[in-house]
């Protein structure tokens, strides 16, 4: 819940080089600024036009920037931004909902998962965090309307997915792990609106998984869809935020 009357300014749209995608926000207070829409006079702007309605000014709901002609950025192209007052104890996450970004599963809270969800706050995904494990989600709240859920055993939530999810599947053993595997399988088979499944472990371990699987009769094709370990290439190092960072490149990059 917010604290202070606050604006909130999000990217509506935008042609041409911008710095900054849809959806992308900041909320401007009369003592402080949170997010960033792209910096340069374009904040600027957006931020004096925010205080200025904050004092008691007309404001506007939604503004057109053209960077080059009006402002004066080298990027050159014309942004739309959204002004929208919100008033203390409005829940900014119910604004943002729309525009978090392309949808991911997280299953698993352990250390990587943590990471995960730390780094992630900052990019344009909206997370659904699931661990089996009452307790084991930070204490604070979560990010941006993402959800968190407690679910045993956790391949049940497999079902409940926003179409187009990026899954990452690292719970804290090995069985949930398959069970998750082989319920994404399932759903890609019967739904196909899976974005990815990826799957950390080592590549015995999938090696082992892959004969299971191919005991349940999933296909040489649906093995396939595994990315088994997970993570760009070239990113070396066991830490959790090397493994974060690698993992989360890697859904970035999804077409």
């Amino acid at each position: 819940m917010l604290e202070a009357t606050c604006i909130l300014v999000t990217v509506t749209r935008t042609a041409g080089s911008v710095p900054r995608e849809v959806g992308a926000w900041m909320t401007v207070a009369a003592d402080g600024v949170t997010g960033t829409v792209g910096g340069g006079h374009l904040e600027f702007d957006a931020i004096a036009r925010a205080r200025a309605a904050l004092a008691g000014g007309e404001l506007a709901e939604e503004v057109r920037y053209p960077l080059g002609a009006s402002l004066g950025q080298c990027c050159g192209g014309v942004v739309w931004l959204s002004f929208k007052l919100l008033q203390a104890g409005d829940d900014l996450a119910s604004h943002l909902s729309a525009v978090n970004g392309r949808p991911m599963a997280l299953f698993g809270a352990g250390h990587v998962g943590q990471a995960i969800a730390h780094i992630a706050r900052d990019l344009p995904l909206a997370l659904h965090w699931i661990d089996s494990r009452e307790g084991q989600f930070p204490a604070a709240a979560p990010a941006r309307g993402w959800r968190q859920e407690v679910c045993d055993p956790p391949a049940d939530a497999v079902a409940d997915l926003a179409a187009g999810s990026a899954v990452l599947i690292m719970s804290h053993n090995h069985a949930e792990d398959f069970d998750i595997v082989a319920a994404c399988l399932r759903r890609q088979r019967e739904q196909a609106d899976l974005a990815f499944i990826g799957l950390i472990g080592s590549r015995t371990k999938w090696a082992s998984f892959r004969q299971r699987l191919e005991a349940r009769g999933f296909t040489e094709t649906e093995r396939g869809w595994v990315c088994c370990p997970i993570g760009v290439h070239g990113v070396v190092g066991k830490q959790p935020s090397v493994i974060a960072v690698a993992a989360l490149a890697q859904v970035l990059a999804l077409p």
